[in-house]
């Protein structure tokens, strides 16, 4: 038997003699009188001493009971300030949310998704951290930094659970200038592998997902590798070389004409967007309260297409991407 009585039969033991009666602290802890009885008797017997006198009048504490009850009032103190601080500690990392994103996840989805999340938990604060998939893998399974995380990868990285929160595809673009703008028929995957592509870094979802997708074909090397997307869409409104990117990423500039897509024949560029999160640990919170909100968001809308002479070609049913 433990030595250290536990904490409820040492508050009915301050509440009794507080209220000089079993049956009244009873009814104010919630239990019956015959079950405040047997538990006092039995604390009795585990700290063996006699610790109630019972009297017509009710009951006192014998002199050794009022020792006990003394030193019960510094440990149920000290036990009253442990549960408030574990419950302090729980509700403010359920109000601040630590959120690792890809950047294409980042940039396109994810104000949108925090934004339904502030209209169900308005009281939540999101610390959000932008890099590419291989990092958000990272973070979440080498250290606490990161509640929750998205990547657009082809697969999910090792040691982490997920759900799948939306798809997206991959398109090539160039500048309007650029020799294959004028094509008039869709991009063969051979010649798309045979010519170096500006790419997003090694570790980027949108990186991993091409070179599954030409790694049958002998790929050239990149013509440059670049760490954002910005940079990416920078260098292909140059006419330095075409490049591979998200729909997302490119909505803008295919609305504005400064990119055009070029259909390819025969290229899987669809993914899957993912949240992730340390596999076996079980989201709580505001965590939760995100998944819920990017559930219930409308389904995402698909970027939208620049309508000039070029995407209206696109658009007359060969313009496959």
């Amino acid at each position: 038997m433990s030595l250290l009585p536990d904490l409820v039969s040492l508050r009915l033991l301050v509440r009794v003699a507080e209220l000089g009666s079993v049956g009244q602290a009873a009814r104010e802890m919630g239990m019956s009188q015959p079950s405040a009885s047997k538990r006092l008797a039995a604390l009795e017997r585990q700290v063996r001493l006699p610790l109630l006198t019972r009297t017509p009048r009710g009951s006192v504490l014998t002199d050794d009971g009022q020792v006990v009850m003394t030193w019960a009032l510094r440990l149920l103190t000290v036990a009253d300030e442990f549960h408030n601080s574990l419950t302090a500690m729980r509700h403010a990392r359920a109000a601040h949310l630590r959120v690792a994103a890809s950047m294409t996840v980042a940039e396109a989805l994810l104000p949108r998704w925090l934004h339904r999340l502030a209209q169900r938990e308005p009281d939540v604060q999101v610390g959000l951290t932008v890099v590419n998939s291989t990092e958000v893998a990272r973070m979440l399974v080498t250290d606490d930094s990161v509640d929750i995380g998205f990547v657009e990868g082809p697969s999910v990285p090792d040691g982490l659970d997920h759900r799948i929160v939306g798809h997206d595809h991959l398109v090539v673009v160039v500048a309007p200038q650029h020799v294959w703008a004028r094509l008039r028929r869709p991009l063969r995957a051979a010649e798309l592998a045979r010519t170096r592509l500006v790419v997003r870094e090694e570790g980027s979802g949108t990186r991993e997902t091409l070179e599954l997708a030409l790694r049958d074909l002998d790929p050239a090397p990149p013509h440059l590798s670049l760490g954002s997307n910005a940079a990416v869409k920078g260098a292909a409104m140059t006419g330095t070389a075409p490049a591979v990117l998200s729909r997302h990423a490119v909505e803008a500039e295919l609305t504005t004409g400064h990119l055009v897509t070029v259909p390819v024949d025969d290229l899987p560029l669809r993914r899957d967007l993912r949240a992730v999160w340390p596999r076996g640990r079980r989201l709580t919170g505001s965590a939760t309260a995100l998944l819920q909100a990017i559930e219930n968001s409308p389904a995402t809308p698909p970027a939208r297409r620049s309508m000039g002479t070029r995407d209206q070609r696109n658009a007359s049913g060969w313009a496959r991407s």
